[in-house]
C-alpha cells in the first residue's frame, strides 16, 4: 500500500512540475516577436494577448538575482493566465534601449489589452503581487 502512495505522489509531483509555468528567456527576436517589434512599429503595439511581465535583468546584477527567485514563483502560481519574459540586457542592446533601461533590475507590466507600465528597482514578491492583482487585475 505505501509502494502506491509512494508511486501516486511521485507521479502528481511530476505532473505539477510538468504543468508549472516558468519565465521565458526572450532574445531580440523572439522579444519582436512575442512582446513588441520596436523596428516594424514605432509606437507602442503589444504582440501577446496576455498579461504579462517582462523583466530586464543581467547575470552580474545582485538585486535582478534577488529577484529572480519571486518570478518563478509568480509564474507558476499564475500559470497561463501571465507570461513571464525576462531579457538580458547584457544581450539584448537593441530592446533595452528602445525602453530607455539604464538600470536594472527594470520591470515592464503589460496588461493583456497592451497597457504598459515601467517600474525600476527589485521588489519584494508582495510588491510583484499587488501590481499583477492592481495594475494587471488578475487573481490566482
Amino acid at each position: 500500500m505505501r509502494k502506491i502512495a509512494f508511486i501516486i505522489g511521485l507521479f502528481l509531483a511530476a505532473s505539477i512540475t510538468i504543468n508549472a509555468q516558468k519565465p521565458e528567456y526572450l532574445d531580440e527576436t523572439s522579444f519582436k516577436e512575442k512582446v513588441y517589434d520596436f523596428e516594424k512599429n514605432k509606437s507602442w503595439q503589444y504582440e501577446g494577448n496576455t498579461a504579462a511581465i517582462v523583466d530586464f535583468y543581467a547575470d552580474w546584477c545582485g538585486p535582478c538575482k534577488y529577484v529572480a527567485p519571486f518570478l518563478e514563483e509568480l509564474a507558476a502560481e499564475y500559470g497561463t493566465n501571465i507570461k513571464i519574459y525576462k531579457v538580458n540586457t547584457d544581450h539584448n542592446q537593441n530592446v533595452a534601449s528602445a525602453f530607455g533601461i539604464t538600470g536594472i533590475p527594470t520591470f515592464l507590466f503589460i496588461t493583456a489589452n497592451g497597457e504598459k507600465k515601467k517600474k525600476v528597482g527589485a521588489m519584494a514578491k508582495s510588491g510583484f503581487e499587488k501590481e499583477i492583482i492592481e495594475y494587471l487585475k488578475l487573481s490566482k
